[in-house]
């Protein structure tokens, strides 16, 4: 089954250019991007090079080289101007650029677009047929040690049996060697490796060997520098940015917007590579994400204030708007790019500062997007990012000497969010948006269109396996469940469960193996308690996959609110179903529950659905609707253990989180030298205090 008709989104994309980010030397972006770019089905090429300082990467399309011999009647710029355009480099526009930045290599994408189609086999292309480094300087070994092309050649392969390089490569180099040439040229294609052969999909659970050995490094994101941990000096660009116009920032958003819309490819490849989510859902999510973002191009309406008129003998009153200082923001691990998003845009567009704290778990879109933030024209340090964990976030949460930090948001599981609640509030400051765990159900009526009621069930239940927050993870069928229940095994068996980046991928793998642990082990506490397994995905196997967290779709059903384990987050593809003699009884159920997200309901009944409304305790109703996370101009709301603090997200809640209200009294008025106090200047102030009647206070 594909999800992805299910919520109108268009097809996988080919050829992703790599996720940006940081290294700890040259080589190992160089391999980064060649790598990624053989999963994709294509190769890349180092088009220039300085060692200590950059190095320029493109697409080596292959293909034909042009006729470069030289005619008469030709001048040398002619001549050089053919034989530049006769490159198969020129043939793609693809570029990415390395920088060396402080300690640190800087990846960013010029230019992420082909104009060919991917490889099948990469082992065609000719770079399969050259020598590296290493292979050049063995050969001059063996050809100083009196062996045959031929002989060299076996050699070789019986370190590399893929080679596919013939004799006459062999003496090619050789003649390179006579001319004292033993380097490779400037123009040098990233070889394929063995084990990439045939696969253009990048592995999101077996990485390479020198992946393992050294992990990306995310730099923290200071003063709009991407800078490595060790400085222990701050700052902050608050009052500069509180006095930009709004119309000023405003136009920022705009600009940030689109360049949201122009890299939601390398988005959603972040987010799939990263969390383990589908590529449909990774585009769902920054598409929810860019929603925050338009809404944030109208944030100047929702700052204005109230003025009233002569309230009294010509005094004004109105308020002001206005921002709050330096904001932060802790985001959880399963929603990369949405929940940075709803956090830092609509603060820095009301003139905060922000200091985002990703999860440790997969900081990568944070940073992606701090990119294009800078890029839209963001000054700098008004968004700032920071890593790591506990230590972390208790700088965050602990006041300090000059109380720098105001507001902390939250959104994580129910541990996390308590403790990001009460230690900031413990020194005094605004934490109002704590966010925390959800267990959301949907009430099935015995008039609901089966089918419309069944696509929908599914794709709320398994989508992003589970890890979700707005996850419907419990149903209710009114007046029985079998007939449904049949025929909602029969829809989940046909999910596929396989690598996000895969196009018809329906689940991919849960971000963790501690993550598929918790899973299977709550299962298994639901058997345990008498819950009958209808469909048990603990044993799934994707090929080439053996070792991954994937945990298949799984039913349990006979499932009774009396359970202890069924009142746990789930946080996995685990559907609980239930049943009820009436609506009545189904809504006492939804409403015992200690966790109320959300809660949706099926039916064709105007009257049930009107009941459903007005007796349900959940912060977000859906009818007929499976996930009910409204639009950004409402806010996104909790209640009983899912939501804890008085404000919510984006809409107008989230104007009102991000500033504070200042009342202006005014008066304007001629003062007679009569009336009021005489200061030395001759200037007298008098003022009002009740209906018509004036007192003079002495100054």
């Amino acid at each position: 089954m594909d999800i992805r008709g299910l919520i109108g989104l268009p097809e996988t994309p080919q050829m992703l250019p790599p996720p940006p980010g940081s290294f700890l030397d040259r080589e190992e972006l160089i391999q980064h991007v060649g790598e990624f770019a053989l999963s994709q089905g294509y190769v890349v090429t180092i088009k220039q090079s300085r060692k200590d300082r950059d190095v320029i990467l493109g697409c080596d399309r292959g293909g034909v080289y042009r006729n470069r011999r030289k005619p008469i009647e030709e001048s040398s710029a002619e001549q050089s101007r053919r034989k530049k355009t006769g490159s198969r480099l020129t043939n793609c526009p693809f570029e990415c650029v390395g920088k060396k930045d402080d300690d640190l290599w800087v990846l960013t994408i010029k230019n992420g677009a082909h104009n060919h189609e991917p490889l099948k086999d990469i082992s065609e292309h000719p770079s399969a047929r050259r020598f590296t480094e290493s292979e050049v300087v063995l050969i001059k070994e063996m050809t100083e040690a009196g062996l045959k092309p031929r002989q060299i050649l076996k050699r070789l392969r019986q370190s590399n049996p893929e080679l596919l390089s013939t004799p006459k490569h062999v003496y090619n180099i050789k003649s390179r060697l006579r001319q004292g040439n033993v380097s490779v040229k400037r123009f040098k294609t990233l070889r394929t490796q063995p084990p990439a052969v045939g696969n253009l999909h990048l592995p999101t659970t077996s990485e390479p060997s020198w992946r393992q050995r050294n992990p990306p490094r995310v730099p923290n994101l200071i003063a709009s520098r991407f800078v490595g941990s060790q400085s222990s000096t701050s700052m902050t660009a608050f009052p500069s940015w509180r006095d930009t116009p709004v119309t000023t920032r405003q136009r920022i958003m705009f600009k940030l917007r689109e360049l949201i819309r122009r890299d939601i490819d390398k988005l959603a490849m972040n987010v799939t590579t990263e969390q383990g989510k589908t590529l449909k859902d990774s585009y769902n999510e920054v598409l929810r994400g860019l929603e925050v973002a338009e809404h944030a191009c109208g944030t100047a309406s929702m700052q204005m204030g109230d003025f009233a008129s002569n309230m009294s003998n010509g005094i004004d009153n109105y308020t002001i708007r206005e921002p709050l200082g330096v904001c932060s923001g802790i985001c959880p691990s399963n929603f990369l790019a949405m929940v940075p998003l709803w956090m830092f845009l609509v603060a820095v567009t009301c003139g905060n500062t922000f200091i985002l704290k990703p999860s440790e778990k997969d900081p990568g879109a944070s940073i992606t997007l701090a990119e294009l933030a800078l890029e839209a024209g963001l000054p700098k340090g008004v968004l700032n990012i920071v890593h790591g964990t506990h230590d972390i976030v208790n700088s965050i949460c602990d006041d300090d000497d000059d109380d720098d930090v105001k507001v902390a948001s939250f959104v994580g599981s129910e541990t996390a969010s308590m403790y990001g609640y009460k230690r900031p509030s413990a020194s005094g400051k605004r934490v109002i948006q704590s966010n925390m765990r959800a267990k959301n159900h949907a009430i099935v009526m015995p008039d609901a269109s089966m089918d419309t009621t069944l696509s929908a069930l599914v794709a709320a239940g398994f989508g992003s396996a589970g890890q979700k927050c707005v996850t419907i993870s419990t149903v209710i069928f009114v007046e029985g469940s079998h007939l449904w229940e049949d025929k909602l095994v029969e829809l989940v068996k046909s999910l596929k469960v396989i690598v996000g980046t895969e196009s018809d991928a329906d689940l991919g793998p849960v971000i963790s193996q501690q993550a598929k642990e918790r899973i299977c082990r709550l299962i298994e506490s639901g058997i345990d308690s008498g819950a009958r397994l209808a469909l048990d995905g603990r044993d799934v196997v994707v090929p080439g996959y053996e070792s991954g967290n994937f945990v298949g779709p799984t039913i349990l059903s006979d499932v009774s609110d009396e359970m202890e384990w069924c009142k746990e987050e789930i946080l996995g593809p685990v559907l609980l179903c239930m049943e009820a003699d009436n609506l009545e009884e189904a809504t006492n159920m939804v409403n015992r529950s200690k966790c109320s997200g959300g809660a949706s309901i099926f039916t064709t009944s105007a009257a049930a659905a009107r009941q459903f409304q007005t007796e349900i305790e959940a912060g977000q109703v859906g009818i007929n609707i499976p996930v009910a996370t409204p639009l950004p101009f409402f806010s996104f709301t909790g209640s009983k253990a899912s939501f804890i603090g008085d404000l919510n997200f984006s809409g107008e809640a989230g104007v009102q989180f991000y500033t504070q209200v200042k009342t202006v009294t005014q008066q304007w008025k001629d003062f007679p030298n009569s009336d009021g106090v005489s200061f030395a200047t001759g200037e007298s102030l008098a003022f009002t205090i009740s209906e018509g009647s004036q007192q003079t206070e002495n100054a």
